[in-house]
């Protein structure tokens, strides 16, 4: 059974890829069936798990036998995997089925369905690897999966280089998760994740560099690269540059990615190696500074974009510092706990929005939308919940995680705990402003769209409408009914797939903090709203008075070009690299040294000197005799110097 979890999906790759122009339509229920019965051999083992505390581990088959280095294809399953598995699969199965209408048109359906079915492969991959190598192997192949399916229509100028951008992006993250493991290697002489982690005790005070009283210990360095690793994948401040414009492949790739997947595989890779990073304040202070401020930045730039999934992308981005926040802060079950309910209703948010461009003839911005209250209900209702519960309204299941890894921040009581506090409390005050403005702008303000668009404007059939019903109840309820489970005093669910020193245990010091810091991120929640909803109903008047000022421009210009982030990549290091690659590389050293010694250069040399000497070849025999009698008189004259 724990194998099927895994093949099923690649089993359906393989009949999408294989068999899909003799299956037509019938891709679709191969492809969705198999994601779906690993999904129930997935509830089988979180039942497993919760009531028996079983920890099993699969061993395949070797792979690598090289000198001390033995790594073998197995697969490794805890509580912490098996989350991964339920949120992964669950999601993958809701949009497979919401897929099967939303792309029923396309030409290419079975090769969609089946890359759909080889990204979820990976994913599984990677979260029930039992060493840093296999895992690498996941972390690699959705890297490769994201490619195609942001690529997915390659007709379009616009998708190319996005996947081109996601893929450039991830290599530099994957390079320092490569770093990474040739440290842990060369430190534990293993890859094996249980090796790794039984000896990190024994690398707290091992120093990998000692210069001029300068030392740096060795699982500082693996923490700090496994982390950048990680930001690229979960798209943390430097590293998020390719997430927004992944939003170029189709709605239901938006959801699969920034919902329960690639995204959030950093975040699953931090609290694996727990273990390792409770060793390292170091590495702990720089991922929570990195996820508060990633939180921050996102929120700020979602608010004056204008398209509608380009706002539900930076809500991700946002999102992820969330997570990545909490797992700095020590806390990897509030940032687990966050990441699943964050799947459900992100996924919901992605395919809801995918629901009304789906009804309004693929029109994604915002301002020319509007009206769609009364003709679309169902989306409206299924956008309203997914906002609520991104915003973090009270009971809905973004509140019970959101607002308790900021608990979890304020309750550290050091100048860097309250300052990420703070940056995360205003993100969600941003947060709140921009789902409101994108709620009000599709769904409430005066249609702005085009008249044929509008008029033909409908629901979805029950394929699409199905997973949307199924995600909005399980957004509205699953924070509460899982809570206890992931976070509550004395659950003993992790077990041992998850390790905090006692002194960062910080969980029972929330129940300490002043109220008002308990209060304050839900006040600045309602404040956003109330603020969104009052610019755009009453104040759109005063509002265009203020954007027409220089300073507002600025501002906005500021913000919606996403602080200027990808002009500074572009005209400060990629022109001045392509520039400099040009100058040294290409003219001084390929055209230059290599060209000039290599075999080109031989060969116009030999020409050269073979034109030179042609030149002497006359044909008259009194230059031969002088040649003759030169030659003689300068040997003579060496022989008599000797």
């Amino acid at each position: 059974m724990l194998l099927l979890i895994v093949l099923f999906p690649l089993i359906g790759f393989f009949s999408g890829s294989l068999f899909g122009r003799f299956l037509g339509q019938g891709v679709c229920y191969t492809t969705t069936s198999s994601v779906l019965f690993s999904f129930f051999f997935s509830l089988i083992l979180f039942y497993d798990i919760i009531n028996y505390g079983s920890i099993y581990k699969l061993d395949i088959s070797p792979w690598i036998e090289v000198d001390s280095l033995n790594i073998e294809w197995c697969l490794y399953f805890d509580s912490l995997t098996s989350i991964m598995l339920i949120v992964v699969t669950g999601i993958s199965t809701l949009v497979h089925l919401y897929s099967t209408e939303y792309m029923e048109f396309d030409p290419h359906l079975a090769r969609f369905m089946s890359y759909l079915s080889l990204f979820t492969f990976f994913m599984l991959i990677l979260v029930t690897a039992g060493n840093f190598l296999q895992m690498f192997v996941g972390w690699e192949g959705v890297g490769v999966s994201s490619y195609l399916l942001i690529n997915f229509w390659f007709t379009r100028i616009q998708a190319n280089k996005a996947a081109i951008k996601a893929m450039l992006v991830n290599r530099v993250g994957d390079f320092f998760i490569l770093l990474a493991l040739f440290t842990i290697y060369y430190t534990c002489n293993s890859l094996d994740y249980l090796t790794v982690f039984t000896m990190s005790l024994s690398t707290v005070n091992t120093s990998l560099i000692s210069f001029g009283g300068l030392e740096i210990f060795t699982l500082d360095i693996i923490c700090i690269f496994l982390f950048v690793g990680a930001m690229g994948k979960s798209a943390q401040l430097g590293l998020h540059t390719w997430l927004p414009d992944a939003m170029e492949g189709p709605t239901p790739v938006s959801a699969l990615i920034h919902a329960a997947t690639m995204v959030t595989a950093g975040v699953f890779l931090i609290a694996r190696c727990s273990f390792l990073f409770e060793f390292s304040p170091i590495a702990l202070d720089l991922i929570m500074f990195i996820g508060s401020a990633t939180a921050f930045f996102a929120s700020t730039t979602g608010l004056f974009q204008n398209d509608m999934k380009k706002v539900i992308a930076y809500s991700t981005c946002s999102q992820l510092g969330y997570m990545i926040f909490a797992c700095g802060l020590s806390s990897y079950e509030v940032g687990i706990f966050h990441l699943s309910n964050h799947a459900f209703f992100k996924a919901l948010l992605f395919l809801g929005a995918g629901s009304v461009i789906h009804a309004v003839a693929d029109e994604q911005d915002m301002r020319k939308i509007g009206g769609l209250r009364c003709i679309l209900p169902f989306s409206y209702a299924i956008m309203l919940i997914g906002s609520l519960a991104l915003v973090g309204f009270p009971f809905l299941t973004g509140f019970y995680s959101k607002d308790i890894i900021l608990e979890v921040a304020y309750s550290k009581y050091t100048v860097l705990g309250h300052l990420c506090y703070y940056l995360g409390t205003f993100a969600a005050f941003f947060t709140s402003f921009y789902s409101t403005r994108l709620l009000f702008l599709v769904f409430l303000a005066e249609s702005n769209g085009n008249k044929w668009n509008i008029l033909n404007a409908h629901e979805p059939s029950w394929r699409m409408s199905l997973p949307l019903f199924l995600l909005s109840i399980l957004s509205i309820s699953i924070g509460y009914i899982t809570k206890d489970l992931f976070i509550g005093f004395g659950t003993n669910f992790w077990n041992n797939s998850i390790f905090i020193l006692p002194q960062n245990y910080l969980l029972v010091d929330i129940e300490f903090i002043d109220l008002l810091y308990k209060q304050l991120p839900l006040i600045l929640t309602i404040s956003g709203a109330s603020l969104a909803y009052f610019i755009y109903a009453f104040g759109l008047d005063s509002y265009y008075q203020i954007k027409k000022s220089e300073l507002f421009k600025k501002f906005y210009n500021f913000l919606s070009r996403k602080w200027y982030f990808d002009r500074i990549y572009n005209e400060f290091i990629g022109q001045n690299f392509l520039y400099y690659s040009y100058e040294l590389t290409y003219k001084d050293l390929d055209r230059g040294i290599i060209e000039s010694f290599g075999s080109s250069g031989i060969i116009n040399g030999v020409k050269e000197y073979s034109n030179l000497l042609k030149n002497y070849q006359s044909g008259h025999i009194f230059h031969y005799l002088l040649i003759f009698f030169i030659a003689i008189l300068l040997s003579l004259f060496f022989i008599f110097l000797v």
